[in-house]
């Protein structure tokens, strides 16, 4: 049976701000349960994570940013879902945002705006202002990883932290993965 902590090594974050990117360490006091623990770059994609550290999907949550238009302003915010869903981008998420047209932000853009790295953004230290709507399934997942603002490291957060954070919305965003 996996469980969100799998088989890491986790420290306090605090302790070990070397494994985070400067804008999580500098909003760690909104997540004072943190801990974080190295792992290899090259598994940091969430299914290539999940089976090599042996973390279940249900207890990992993505961090994906988005990019909305509405009359040529564009409207950025994260978006939480747990690694066993997809979010409902196009429809719950498009229409709570108030944006004629969605997408995920570019590449560039995420890393630029955000200060970490593709790959290992995650919902805290994010830019002033930016929406963070959290699935309420990632709530009721109890201890999630997430990322850490880095490719080489998670952190392992209680998931009504999340729900805590600056600008953090507590809303209906997944669809269950379809598996054929």
């Amino acid at each position: 049976m996996t469980s969100a902590s799998g088989n890491l090594t986790w420290h306090v974050a605090s302790a070990s701000t070397d494994l985070l990117a400067p804008p999580v360490v500098d909003a760690l006091g909104t997540v004072p349960s943190a801990r974080v623990a190295p792992i290899d770059a090259s598994l940091a994609d969430t299914a290539a994570f999940c089976e090599a550290y042996d973390v279940g999907l249900e207890h990992s949550a993505n961090c994906v940013v988005v990019a909305g238009k509405r009359a040529g302003e564009v409207r950025y915010a994260a978006v939480m879902v747990l690694a066993s869903a997809r979010a409902d981008i196009n429809g719950a998420v498009r229409r709570h945002l108030d944006v004629r047209k969605i997408s995920f932000a570019p590449h560039d853009d995420a890393v630029a705006l955000t200060g970490m790295e593709f790959g290992g953004i995650t919902p805290v230290g994010l830019p002033t202002g930016w929406p963070v709507l959290v699935d309420s399934a990632v709530v009721a997942a109890g201890d999630v990883v997430i990322g850490s603002g880095i490719r080489g490291s998670k952190l392992l957060v209680d998931a009504r932290e999340l729900a805590a954070l600056p600008g953090a919305e507590v809303l209906d965003l997944s669809v269950p993965v379809r598996v054929d």
